[in-house]
């Protein structure tokens, strides 16, 4: 998911090519100071060592131990489970203070519960992945005896750089399939969300040895530094104009990378769909977490005719989940005063071209004069332009613009016309149009009747397509990506090159060989 790389933008790039922080903040050095735990003392200090020097270490380590099995690697996962449990309230209070308000539940929701579950997930089904796979040799190899299979092998040490908008989940959901493949793991947390990096900073030096996983925080020089480093493998959660300078700086080492991004996914609301279920479902997606998620409804399309009911029930169901949101502790603030001028910038867009918005204020509650608050109300924008920010940009707030439509062909060709995006959503009823989002759109993942959910199966992968993304984690899909899969292939006793002609001088066995394969 989107993460500080879009507060960035591209200007800040230009002076900290790789830096995953806002130049300007400067929160914390490379190396944070060790923090004791409630119990009065770390198992394991955080690394003192640079950055270079700890990839080292941990790669020196690595190939010491050898084999990584199955027992060695289920306990690290259960040390992840075990701190999430034990520093939950450490990180609702955290989180609330990096925010200034976000809810007790939700970080218990998206960012402990999230986490805890893939680890869960990836210690239960281990055992099976971890088994080699056979595969069938070819003819004539297999008729006498070759066999073929393929080995997941750890890659060594993987490198993740996390976000702000879930932190926890977005370092601690990944360790499941990086430590289940049976490899090390180094860190860089968003500074945006310093307390809680503090708060993870203190868990992963208890949980882990620096040798197994170490957490680094620090300002852009710690990320162009980090981004720059040899890893065997390297996740970026992010922004797409931030991936691209990511995965130069990867492909100087040749590390594959992971790249976790955005865009702007699209909401395709049928004639066919219940109204009043399908929003109650948007909306919430759209105001969990004031909308900064990645996975965000970021544009709604719907039947020309049913704007103005679409726009009543909208209306209705925030008001049912947010009576007043000023001082509910429930409604997200945005996370910095950024974040908040860049959204506020998009709805005096808006007003200035005459485009028609909807804020849904359900007390009345004057937000202008609250600005401190950094809260802004769920706010509907109607048929904007396509040149302008709203329909341009990833919103990353709880911004929805809405477009009409007036056949269902239209809305197929408004999302190809577009980059593709990282989630797309239909709610209906008409298998037709399900399939033709299916068959005719290409995104992320999708979601029927629902939006976000998709991201809870951990038997699906997780991932973008083109500019929203690259590579796919979750589940054995992200047991698959952080494993090397090694392909083996045991020869029989006899002879196969001898008997096939293979060998020198050529004659007759060889042209036998030839016939049997040159034709159709």
């Amino acid at each position: 998911m989107s993460d500080e790389n879009r507060e960035m933008g591209t200007q800040e790039m230009g002076a900290a090519v790789m830096g995953t922080e806002d130049i300007n903040s400067g929160h914390g050095g490379v190396f944070g100071d060790a923090k004791n735990t409630p119990s009065g003392q770390n198992k394991y200090p955080p690394s003192p060592l640079p950055l270079s020097a700890a990839l080292e270490a941990q790669r020196q380590d690595f190939l010491q131990e050898g084999a990584v099995g199955v027992s060695t690697r289920i306990d690290r996962l259960d040390r992840g489970i075990d701190v999430l449990l034990k520093y939950q309230n450490q990180l609702v209070d955290a989180l609330n203070t990096d925010f200034s308000c976000r809810a007790r539940q939700v970080t218990l929701l998206t960012d402990v519960a999230a986490s805890i579950t893939p680890l869960k997930h990836a210690r239960k089904h281990l055992h099976k992945w971890m088994k080699p796979q056979r595969r069938p040799s070819s003819f004539p190899f297999n008729l006498l005896g070759g066999r073929s299979h393929i080995e997941y092998q750890p890659l060594g040490v993987v490198g993740v750089i996390s976000p702000w908008n879930f932190p926890v989940n977005l370092t601690f959901g990944p360790l499941a399939g990086i430590l289940a493949a049976g490899n090390r793991v180094m860190i860089k947390p968003s500074e945006f969300t310093p307390a809680t990096s503090e708060v993870m900073q203190q868990m992963v030096s208890e949980a882990w040895d620096p040798k197994e996983v170490t957490l680094f925080t620090g300002g852009p020089e710690v990320g162009q530094a980090f981004s720059a480093l040899p890893f065997d493998h390297l996740l970026f959660t992010g922004a797409t104009s931030v991936a691209r300078h990511i995965m130069a700086a990867a492909a100087r080492n040749l590390v594959p990378v992971t790249l976790e991004l955005g865009g702007k996914s699209p909401v395709i609301l049928s004639r066919s769909a219940n109204l009043e279920q399908s929003l109650e479902r948007v909306m919430l997606g759209k105001t969990l977490n004031a909308g900064q998620i990645c996975l965000a409804p970021d544009y709604l399309l719907v039947p020309e005719e049913q704007l103005e009911e679409v726009i009543r029930v909208a209306q209705k169901v925030v008001s049912a989940m947010y009576p007043r949101m000023l001082d509910n502790p429930e409604y997200t603030a945005i996370v910095n005063a950024r974040h908040y001028e860049r959204l506020s910038g998009y709805l005096q867009e808006a007003e200035q071209r005459g485009v028609r918005t909807v804020v849904i204020n359900p007390a009345g509650e004057d937000f202008i004069a609250h600005k401190e608050s950094r809260k802004i109300p769920p706010t509907l924008i109607v048929n904007p332009a396509d040149d302008m920010l709203v329909m341009e940009e990833e919103l990353f707030g709880p911004l929805l613009p809405i477009r009409t439509y007036k056949n269902f062909d239209e809305t197929i060709n408004y999302v190809n016309a577009h980059p593709r995006p990282l989630a797309a959503y239909y709610f209906g009823q008409d298998r037709q149009e399900e399939q033709a989002v299916l068959s005719r759109t290409t995104s992320g993942g999708v979601c029927i009747n629902d939006v976000i959910m998709h991201i809870m199966q951990e038997d699906l992968p997780f991932g973008g397509v083109g500019p929203s993304g690259m590579g796919v984690y979750h589940g054995l899909d992200g047991f698959r990506t952080f494993s090397h899969a090694k392909s083996v292939y045991r020869q029989s006793r006899l002879n196969i090159g001898k008997l096939g002609g293979m060998l020198p001088p050529y004659g007759k066995a060889t042209e036998q060989t030839i016939k049997m394969q040159v034709k159709r």
